[in-house]
């Protein structure tokens, strides 16, 4: 599989066109120049290059070559003697452009897939504590799960009055999790109806999922509207609807592997960075809402270092891909974090298709 793979690229303006205002000779250059970088995260200086490339180049007219590179910003140097790395800039027009994606063996894909297989016994926050764990495991980076919090199956659901116009609605999965959420309710409702409610739901939805109680809510209200009381049925219309919401304080956030940040790191700089990302990782809020960005469309989100502001100053990146629920619905998304320097052409399908996976397991 080439760079043609469809994956969302949500990358800077102008890369591409200046792509293709590259000659052949330069599309090489930049590419060794990336791609060892990818590889060892070395630069690269002209006398190597001229004995790496293809062509055959002296190693004064690679460094013309390398200062045009350098005057589009693709390409710097952090020393003026030094060889060159690729900018920001540079990767993402690499990433869209120029970089060839790989594609999972069939060995990866039944290891994925064996590690994923779904327990009875398991909730659905196990299997994605899992998928972190396993996507970490696998990219050496560190894993990433935004996924809306929900209960597998329904066990019993309660409503307890708060303050005036609001009760609090506690439901309780078969799988011991238990969940609480505050709901509007109408002007003067008596104690009864949060009562009546409860009673309701717990003879009608119990031991269904949170999908499987609306549909049969909608359904049995449909019928039983004039068996109920107008302010117990919006009590208990309420009370499922909300579960249906996608706040972000109603997401669950998982991370994991922070550990495989730490390898390989060589020097101050690296250790700064890694110190600087630990310190966006405890700003959880706005990894939620980049991780959000994810869901807006299909296919695999690459984001690189200062085209997010929660990854501005560590310099990292970001691969995620959305998985849906059997109603086609984006429920979350999974991914890695980790440094710009990352294997691109082996984490994008793995991503993709682990984020697949999963959504063919909510089934």
């Amino acid at each position: 599989m080439n760079a043609d793979k469809p994956f969302n690229r949500p990358g800077i303006p102008g890369t591409l066109s200046e792509l293709q205002k590259l000659n052949e000779r330069s599309r090489t250059i930049f590419r060794h120049i990336v791609e060892t970088y990818l590889a060892t995260g070395d630069a690269v200086g002209s006398r190597n290059l001229s004995r790496q490339l293809p062509m055959t180049l002296s190693p004064a007219s690679i460094r013309n070559v390398m200062s045009d590179l350098e005057h589009l910003g693709l390409i710097y140097a952090r020393h003026t003697s030094a060889g060159r790395l690729p900018t920001e800039a540079g990767l993402r027009m690499f990433v869209d452009g120029l970089l060839e994606i790989g594609d999972l063996t069939d060995d990866e894909r039944r290891h994925i897939e064996a590690q994923l297989r779904i327990k009875r016994e398991q909730s659905l926050q196990q299997v994605l504590n899992e998928a972190g764990d396993m996507i970490s495991g696998l990219s050496h980076c560190a894993g990433v799960v935004l996924a809306e919090k929900q209960v597998s199956r329904v066990k019993h659901i309660d409503f307890v009055p708060l303050e005036p116009g609001k009760a609090l609605v506690i439901l309780v999965g078969d799988d011991q999790n238990v969940e609480n959420r505050v709901i509007e309710l109408p002007a003067g409702l008596p104690t009864s109806s949060l009562i009546e409610a409860a009673n309701y739901l717990n003879a009608h939805i119990r031991g269904l999922t949170l999908h499987q109680a609306r549909v049969t809510l909608e359904r049995e209200l449909a019928t039983a509207k004039a068996e109920l009381d107008r302010l117990t049925q919006k009590v208990i219309e309420a009370g499922i609807a909300t579960w249906s919401g996608a706040l972000d304080e109603q997401k669950s956030l998982i991370v994991r592997g922070q550990a495989n940040l730490l390898k390989d790191v060589d020097g101050l700089e690296n250790l700064e960075r890694i110190r600087q990302l630990f310190a966006d990782l405890e700003t959880k809020q706005d990894l939620v809402q980049l991780l959000g960005l994810a869901e807006g469309g299909e296919g695999v989100h690459i984001f690189i270092g200062s085209e997010n502001k929660l990854f501005s100053l560590s310099g990292s990146a970001l691969i995620v891909a959305p998985f849906e629920d059997p109603q086609r619905k984006v429920v979350g998304v999974l991914g890695v974090i980790g440094p710009t320097r990352l294997n691109y052409a082996r984490i994008i399908p793995m991503v993709d298709f682990t984020a697949k996976l999963i959504g063919r397991l909510l089934t």
